[in-house]
């Protein structure tokens, strides 16, 4: 696995800040797997309180559910579950459902080193972006240990956003 930098993350929202103020725009988070490190990378730039509306850290279903208006039947024995394209893509809606934001990254996934099954393993993590009309998800599978895989999560959601305004 590469190194990641703390550099690079910075770098990352800067440009991030750069659209998102020129555009007078607002963004959120809601993050699952990651805790809260995407708006923890946000916010650790200066002036980011221009752009940055709030985040969700919603790591369990039924903060997902309450916080995010997730249904709960995707929750269910039968639903794709809390690690799948339609809960990230219902997170990133939901975040912006419930904020003053135009833009949103939603990651959920399994961080491990435990949770992991043949069809999720561990390192299985699905982001979702919005914004405006376009949205979408993509499923990432990273290799490393818990820390790992929540910053390779956080950097990924970063490059997505980037390369969605830029």
């Amino acid at each position: 696995m590469n190194d990641i930098s703390i550099g690079s993350t910075d770098e990352l929202v800067q440009r991030l800040a750069k659209v998102l103020i020129a555009k007078e725009a607002l963004m959120v988070t809601a993050e699952s797997c990651t805790g809260g490190g995407i708006a923890e990378a946000l916010t650790r730039v200066p002036g980011s309180s221009q752009w940055f509306d709030c985040g969700f850290v919603t790591y369990s279903n039924e903060a997902k559910s309450h916080l995010l208006n997730i249904p709960d039947s995707l929750f269910d024995i039968v639903g794709p579950g809390a690690v799948s394209e339609e809960v990230a893509l219902a997170m990133a809606n939901g975040a912006l459902a419930n904020s003053r934001a135009e833009l949103s990254v939603a990651v959920t996934g399994v961080a491990g080193p435990d949770g992991g099954s043949d069809e999720k393993p561990v390192g299985t993590v699905w982001i979702a972006w919005h914004w405006g009309e376009t949205h979408f998800a993509k499923r990432f599978q990273f290799k490393g240990n818990r820390q790992e895989v929540r910053l390779a999560t956080v950097t990924a959601a970063l490059e997505g956003l980037v390369a969605l305004v830029e």
